[in-house]
């Protein structure tokens, strides 16, 4: 008889390289519904040298992928085993792991996500289920996004969820479908630009705040051809260093007046992305949800009811996600949806690897 039970550690790494989100949550199939409890949830922040290899990481060659890839591998063991003694966890049904993208180009049939080698299992003396993007990409999707499938069976109370993160991605029900695709670039960019200033990240947004619209460079980032584009899409570095950074660049604003205007950019995309129905609930999530002053600027372009959640679910939505998506892999279930992403047909994506014996489902 299938499990209905099941403990596991969810590991997320975004782009905006806020650290390593772990989480420890139980899931419960009870009467056709999933339900899920948090135990335990913290982020572990990158140091200076691991900021600047991951950050540099699509300017490696093959040879030099693979090595980081190894010591990627390591590293994330050795959080994850520090989380596991640091919250006692002694049962673990599976450590359901992202990893962090290195490159993602599913137009030449590419994405590879480091720190995902079948050693990690051993590192950690447990079953792990990762490497979730492959698989899809394989099967001609986008790879992304995957946490649509958590949306839909553990916030469907919600007509929109919106994770701000290095990107906006967005997942709604549409004719009985769900459909998801980003919208836009968010934290990769802010974060860019205040690095310059010696900070990790503006602050609620008050430098945004004191800034002026160029409205020149506004125009010019609306027009986009990937904002003109019908999902399935997904971004990634790779497009943010060819197609946003010169645009910004070539203005050079005062960096008050560059997050102030990409600010309203992404509060002009993301009200574009929810006006198609109106007076809607839409859950925000992720680290753009305490930048005050974009949630404003959203709220100020929509006419839709914009909810922000518990900090647990601000900050480890994303992680639960994975959590949740290695349990259906484990389950053999459907946790990748070819209406997101493009892919041939639905699927159960991911890879199974086990201590010592390092065999592969």
């Amino acid at each position: 008889m299938i499990k209905t039970n099941y403990s596991v550690i969810g590991v997320m790494s975004g782009t905006s390289l806020d650290g390593i989100d772990l989480i420890y949550v139980s899931f419960n199939h009870n009467n056709s519904k999933w339900v899920f409890e948090i135990h335990a949830a913290e982020t572990v922040s990158y140091n200076k040298e691991w900021k600047g290899k991951l950050r540099n990481l699509v300017t490696n060659s093959n040879e030099e992928l693979h090595q980081i890839d190894k010591e990627y591998t390591f590293y994330l063991g050795a959080v994850i085993n520090e989380f596991i003694n640091k919250h006692s966890i002694t049962e673990i049904d599976a450590v359901c792991s992202h990893g962090h993208t290195a490159l993602h180009q599913p137009e030449n049939r590419l994405t590879y996500q480091i720190g995902n080698m079948p050693h990690l299992a051993t590192l950690l003396k447990n079953k792990v289920v990762c490497d979730f993007r492959v698989q899809d990409v394989a099967l001609g999707g986008q790879g992304a996004p995957l946490v649509p499938i958590g949306d839909k069976l553990l916030f469907s109370e919600y007509n929109f969820c919106i994770n701000l993160g290095g990107f906006a991605n967005i997942s709604s029900e549409i004719n009985n479908e769900r459909i998801a695709y980003d919208i836009c670039p968010v934290n990769i960019v802010l974060n860019q630009y205040v690095k310059n200033l010696g900070l990790d990240y503006d602050d609620e947004g008050k430098l945004a705040a004191s800034g002026i619209v160029d409205t020149d460079l506004l125009q010019q980032l609306n027009v986009l051809s990937f904002y003109n584009e019908l999902p399935p899409k997904s971004l990634g570095l790779e497009w943010v260093k060819t197609n946003i950074f010169p645009i910004i660049d070539a203005f050079n604003l005062e960096i008050k007046d560059v997050l102030r205007t990409f600010v309203e950019h992404i509060a002009v995309q993301i009200s574009k992305s929810i006006s198609h129905i109106p007076k809607s609930s839409v859950l925000i999530t992720g680290g753009g949800a305490y930048n005050s002053f974009l949630i404003e600027r959203i709220k100020a372009l929509s006419s839709n009811k914009i909810i922000i959640p518990s900090k647990d679910i601000i900050e480890f939505k994303e992680a639960l996600i994975f959590g949740f998506l290695g349990v259906l892999k484990l389950r053999n279930q459907i946790n990748c949806l070819k209406s997101v992403t493009g892919a041939s047909k639905n699927h159960s994506s991911g890879k199974i690897y086990f201590p010592s014996k390092i065999t592969q489902n």
